[in-house]
């Protein structure tokens, strides 16, 4: 046994890549943890505070900013991921804020204005898309975050970009829901005894925008700190580095706009539908159950946070064997570690639901068909990173494109009939095909494997 740990030690210590791999997954994963234990606190003060209605409510109205926050990024996000990932580890410190100056002027003003639009078009989304014309306030609110939401993700991916993994992972993952659940369990103890008189449905959404538009202005400064430290440390005697064009950047940034708007649109078409079709208590039971699925892959997007930027850097440096031995590297991590949740959702599927309130124990069959998908999310690894990380983001794109289609037909056809568990298997068939089709592409473009395998 001791040998056996000896050689893995040597193993991580030898290979500079998979020890930084490790330690920035690792460091991912517990603020990964941190969050989504935040993220339950805060729907168990929802769910057993409120009642499924007030989730359901909070759900859709959090799906409309979602969406919206991600149109309002125009893919700029995904883009400085990559880019500061590249120019910073080449020292061209000049043309990460020049991209970041860019990317600024394009998605403020864009998202101010969309911030402004969704606003004054809440009553009609309430109404005619959802049929359900006293949702109109909850939009509204929802409305206001867009801007400091869109801001946050340019910050945080922009430090993920120079793996700053404990800030990406704090500001963007576990922070809104830590404080918005901090928020939520005080005002949840001081209204009965104050008696105070407001509209309770209100107050999971409007407390979450206020924590999203206080770590938004954090993750503003702590970039600025690091881009400021990192342009001081930039050599001054070398030649001064030519800026990308707007042309460029948008040519990369607009097909990740599509491939993200996509992506969270399917993510969310079951929602939205359950909206249109059923009742916001079948929502709330069903987003709850969807939330819990995520679990699975949650290795997975621990090792997404250090393996993005590292396939961005391999890839800048033209090295295909270093992609190809990380991608290795982290899906046996992600496989491994996925699996034992799998059986524990599979076996166990009411009691897990049972404790966010008896009414949730509804949604056990869907959790079980959600797990499957999420699984196979975390089998293939990182493929959709891969791609987009190596100028195949175009193709990603149209995969997406392809599987929201996929899954908005079964979604229509599926839910009236069945509900949530239409609603999983229309969403489990979908993340399927966004992840076998892309494991099949890496395959055919750079020659290797991502699924598990003792071949060495």
């Amino acid at each position: 046994m001791n040998s056996i740990i000896a050689n893995i030690k040597n193993k991580i210590n030898n290979d500079m890549h998979l020890k930084e791999l490790l330690k920035g997954s690792s460091i991912a994963f517990v603020l990964r943890i941190v969050g989504i234990i935040a993220g339950y606190i805060f729907t168990l003060l929802i769910t057993r505070g409120y009642g499924a209605e007030a989730m359901g409510v909070f759900a859709l109205s959090f799906t409309l900013l979602q969406i919206s926050s991600v149109i309002g990024r125009l893919g700029m996000d995904t883009a400085l991921l990559r880019f500061v990932a590249e120019y910073s580890l080449q020292g061209k410190w000049e043309i990460v804020k020049d991209i970041y100056k860019k990317a600024i002027k394009l998605v403020l003003p864009f998202s101010l204005f969309l911030s402004v639009l969704v606003f004054f078009l809440s009553s009609y989304i309430a109404e005619y898309m959802f049929k359900k014309p006293h949702l109109s306030p909850y939009f509204q609110i929802a409305s206001i975050g867009i801007l400091p939401f869109v801001l946050l993700f340019i910050h945080t991916e922009s430090l993920r970009g120079l793996k700053k993994i404990k800030e990406y992972m704090f500001l963007q993952q576990a922070g809104i829901f830590i404080l918005a659940s901090i928020i939520l369990g005080i005002l949840t103890l001081i209204i009965p005894l104050f008696q105070i008189n407001i509209n309770l449905n209100q107050l999971p959404i409007s407390i979450y925008i206020f924590s999203v538009f206080m770590l938004s202005i954090t993750a503003y400064f702590v970039w600025k700190t690091y881009l400021k430290k990192g342009s001081i440390s930039f050599d001054s005697k070398k030649p001064e580095s030519t800026a990308l064009p707007y042309p460029y950047i948008l040519s990369v940034s607009i097909p990740m706009l599509f491939s993200s708007s996509l992506a969270l649109i399917m993510g969310w078409t079951d929602t939205i539908m359950l909206g249109i079709f059923r009742t916001e208590e079948e929502v709330g039971i069903y987003n709850v159950a969807l939330r819990v699925s995520m679990i699975t892959s949650i290795t997975l997007m621990a090792i997404n946070t250090i393996a993005a930027p590292k396939f961005a850097e391999f890839w800048g440096k033209g090295d295909i064997k270093g992609l190809a031995r990380v991608a290795q590297q982290s899906t046996k991590l992600i496989f491994w570690t996925s699996f034992p949740i799998l059986l524990l959702f599979l076996i166990f599927p009411k009691p897990i639901l049972g404790i966010f309130g008896e009414e949730f124990r509804a949604g056990a069959v869907a959790l079980m068909i959600l797990t499957v998908g999420q699984f196979v999310n975390a089998a293939v690894g990182s493929v959709g990173y891969i791609l987009q990380m190596t100028g195949k983001q175009k193709i990603f794109q149209n995969i997406i494109f392809l599987a929201s289609i996929i899954n908005l037909i079964l979604n229509f056809v599926f839910i009236p009939k069945i509900g949530i568990i239409g609603a999983a298997i229309a969403s489990a068939i979908a993340v399927s095909f966004i992840n076998i089709i892309p494991f099949f592409l890496v395959r055919y473009y750079y020659g290797f494997y991502t699924l598990p395998t003792n071949r060495r």
